[in-house]
């Protein structure tokens, strides 16, 4: 066993811990909450082991792709705000024709893009294309569509449609994404969080939770306490003179697809604010309208209609168990009674929103449920291989944060 391994084991009597699992994790956090605050925290490990600094619920993680939800929060206020239409042709919003090579004659609605049924698909990339480069590029590629299922007609879990939309945000506004994310949702919550380092403060990048592999080599975030000097992907010559930012040239620069930096504590304030109907501690950021837009499921799992799993490098999904099974606007919908899903990493049944993320050995969740008015967010961090859960889809740390039990 690594020393990475090990500091976990020795901190796990000095804090408040879920159960340990096979796949020792570096580090957890699970906060559980109802509409009125947190009710629970629980945390074991480090944020950074070379520091030896435990992790606390105020840490900012890389959460991965509930990155997504809250970039969709910021596309509704835009909507009510007659900035954006969901069911327009975003053609209108990109400045250059969005269309599937494949099917010519059908448009692409933010809609369809922001429920992953935009026919987009992610085999000629999503996220490396440098400071001053276009995206354009990636789209112009034939392996960016398929050209089988028409848009509208299929499933297919797609990082590349957030790039795109955070485009469509920064040409309709004129502003910077990870500063208009700052504007429309962060500011106004009053979340210490960012897309990318850039519009975080020092004092919140100094607390970064280091995202490990499984041999406990640190992979992102190893920021030494302090903010990095770039935040982006950069192109050979290293220019990360960030006032060379276009508006809608490339919205992969701040990783609306996966790079939102949030804390657990933060996390679950999103997660009140879905519980509120788009209100919390007194703010109203979204209509109760526009909250229910996002979280209503537009596709459910049926034969034919959509893959089940995220695709891997090769273009191939895995697992027995679909791990999709319903979907609104950047939202999942647990628990779906049917057949062949594995969409329960609870395991009660209970109907919950939310999303979950995994990227660089970390898995997180946030998933609320609306009945009982409760919901828990968590993260773990150096566990990329966990093994598949219990009675799930989901990995066995996925299924233990979010019950709060061991699995056996």
């Amino acid at each position: 066993m690594t020393h990475a391994r090990l500091w976990p084991l020795l901190l796990c009597t000095l804090l408040i811990s879920v159960p340990l699992l096979a796949s020792e994790p570096v580090a957890t956090i699970r906060v559980a909450f109802d509409r009125d605050g947190i009710t629970d925290v629980r945390t074991t490990g480090l944020a950074d082991v070379a520091a030896g600094r435990a992790v606390t619920p105020d840490d900012p993680v890389r959460i991965a792709s509930i990155s997504k939800l809250v970039v969709t929060l910021g596309v509704m206020r835009l909507v009510e705000q007659g900035k954006l239409d969901l069911d327009a042709d975003v053609s209108g919003y990109l400045g250059w024709p969005l269309r599937n090579p494949a099917f010519p004659d059908t448009p692409i609605t933010l809609r369809l893009m922001l429920s992953h049924r935009s026919s987009l698909t992610d085999a000629a990339g999503y996220y490396a294309t440098p400071l001053g480069g276009q995206l354009k590029d990636t789209v112009d590629d034939p392996r960016a569509w398929d050209g089988e299922h028409a848009p509208g007609s299929y499933f297919r879990y797609t990082n590349l449609n957030f790039p795109l939309v955070a485009m469509m945000m920064e040409n309709v506004t004129g502003e910077r994404f990870d500063t208009l994310m700052n504007r429309l949702v962060i500011a106004p919550l009053g979340l210490h969080a960012c897309y990318n380092w850039e519009s975080c403060d020092e004092a919140t990048a100094a607390r970064a939770v280091v995202l490990y592999d499984d041999d406990g080599t640190p992979v992102r975030d190893d920021n030494h306490g302090r903010k990095p000097d770039c935040a982006v992907v950069v192109g050979e010559d290293g220019n990360c003179d960030l006032s060379r930012w276009q508006p809608g040239e490339n919205g992969a620069l701040f990783s609306p697809q996966g790079g939102l930096r949030i804390s657990g504590n933060d996390l679950a304030k999103v997660g009140r604010l879905l519980l509120g109907h788009g209100e919390v501690d007194g703010v109203r950021l979204l209509s109760a309208e526009s909250l229910d837009t996002m979280l209503q499921p537009v596709w459910e799992l049926d034969d034919g209609n959509g893959l089940g799993h995220e695709e891997d490098d090769t273009g191939e999904p895995g697992g027995a168990l679909a791990f999709f099974c319903r979907y609104g606007l950047a939202v999942q919908t647990l628990a779906t009674p049917r057949p062949g899903c594995g969409d329960d990493p609870f395991g009660d049944g209970v109907t919950r929103i939310g999303h979950s993320g995994s990227a660089y050995g970390l898995h997180s969740g946030l998933w609320v449920d609306p009945a009982s008015g409760t919901g828990v967010a968590f993260f773990a961090t150096g566990v990329g291989s966990a093994p598949n859960g219990t009675h799930s889809a989901f990995t066995d740390i996925e299924e233990a944060l979010a019950t709060g039990k061991a699995t056996p």
